[in-house]
């Protein structure tokens, strides 16, 4: 069966979640429809008119550009409007367009981990790291039962949409104790009797649940509780760090470097003539790492006693800051830190999706000359 864009999207989630992409940024399907069939995807860092023209040219179905070809909300698509010819040509030439961007630079074994493998050996971590909670996983329900009433009420809570956990369902915990209650003249208790202090050996079940399935899990709950008025506790739980996934790394490497010698190393991994740094002779051995324009990672790696920062760009005086409290500078211009990573997503792509060309953009370059 052909690929699809659907498909296509699909490969991208695999490789690099949407969720982990910055709040700010625009990620994802941009032009195009989901059904749309997928011979031919090109890969690029912008999506310029010198690229649409390749694409038109090469009978390309999909454009996967790096950056998104628009950040802000667009209120009308006309030839009037400044920078949206390209999107009317691709719209017009029937090419889908998808941007990755941040949550390729998040991703474990994205674009930063391929940028952070250019200083070396150490161990690695994020520096602003990521954070998931599951829909299935949004809140914990706990109630208390008696030993031979939980398997029953797992079933239950399961069916209303509880104990859910990635690949797993009826997943519970069930620890014992002791449950005490005393029933006033109205009551009629499942155990012992009213107006009297009962003690009973009891078990404490705890199951995960979306919390768009609270309110019927708790009314099933309540239902097939054997208790006249069961104990229903409902904690909301908070997203867990995600070790390999966030924004930038922190290397620590296993032997100090000087800033020269990372300097070269980082002109050989991206292949380029030359990079801006500071202190040639600085040995380091903390270093952060962050593709493009790297500014808001600065305070991050400066508050973790990082001693150099390699980035694509800095302003003037983000950089000055740096340098000024210690901390060492590389600067390789924006695009050169990003664009030899797209034969890499080329190969993953092309492994996951069958019969569908992956190929790099030609007419993608860096704007600036170096005269």
């Amino acid at each position: 069966m052909p690929s699809i864009v659907r498909d296509f999207e699909q490969a991208m989630e695999a490789i690099a979640p949407l969720a982990f992409a910055a709040e700010w940024d625009n990620v994802g399907l941009l032009v195009g429809r989901r059904e749309a069939k997928v011979r031919r995807v090109l890969l690029t860092i912008d999506l310029t008119a010198a690229v649409l023209d390749e694409a038109i040219g090469e009978r390309i179905d999909l454009i996967c550009t790096y950056h998104p070809v628009m950040f802000q909300a667009i209120k009308r698509l006309t030839d009037q409007q400044p920078g949206t010819e390209i999107l009317l040509r691709a719209i017009g030439a029937g090419i889908a367009v998808y941007s990755p961007h941040t949550a390729l630079d998040a991703a474990a074994d994205g674009l930063t981990d391929w940028l952070a493998d250019a200083v070396g050996q150490g161990y690695r971590r994020p520096l602003i790291v990521s954070e998931s909670l599951p829909a299935t996983q949004e809140l914990k329900v706990v109630t208390f039962a008696p030993a031979e009433a939980i398997d029953r009420l797992r079933d239950v809570m399961a069916s209303a949409g509880a104990g859910r956990i990635g690949h797993y369902d009826l997943c519970s915990f069930a620890a014992p104790g002791m449950g005490t209650f005393r029933g006033d003249a109205k009551s009629h208790p499942a155990v012992g009797a009213k107006e009297r202090f009962e003690r009973v050996e009891e078990q404490r079940l705890e199951m995960v649940c979306p919390a768009s399935a609270l309110h019927v899990l708790v009314s099933t709950l309540r239902q097939f509780h054997p208790y006249e008025e069961p104990a229903i506790d409902v904690y909301p739980l908070r997203a867990i760090p995600l070790a390999k996934v966030g924004g930038g790394r922190k290397v620590v490497l296993d032997q100090p470097a000087t800033v020269g010698d990372l300097a070269e190393r980082v002109k050989k991994h991206l292949g380029i003539d030359a990079v801006k740094s500071t202190d040639p002779g600085k040995s380091v051995r903390h270093v952060a790492v962050v593709p493009g324009s790297g500014g808001a990672f600065v305070e991050p790696a400066l508050a973790q006693d990082c001693d150099l920062f390699i980035t694509g760009e800095l302003t003037y005086h983000t950089a000055l800051s740096a340098w000024t409290r210690g901390c060492g500078v590389i600067l390789t211009g924006h695009a050169n830190s990003e664009r030899g990573f797209l034969s890499i997503l080329a190969g993953r792509l092309a492994e996951r999706l069958d019969g569908v060309d992956v190929i790099m953009s030609r007419a993608d370059r860096t704007f600036f000359e170096i005269i």
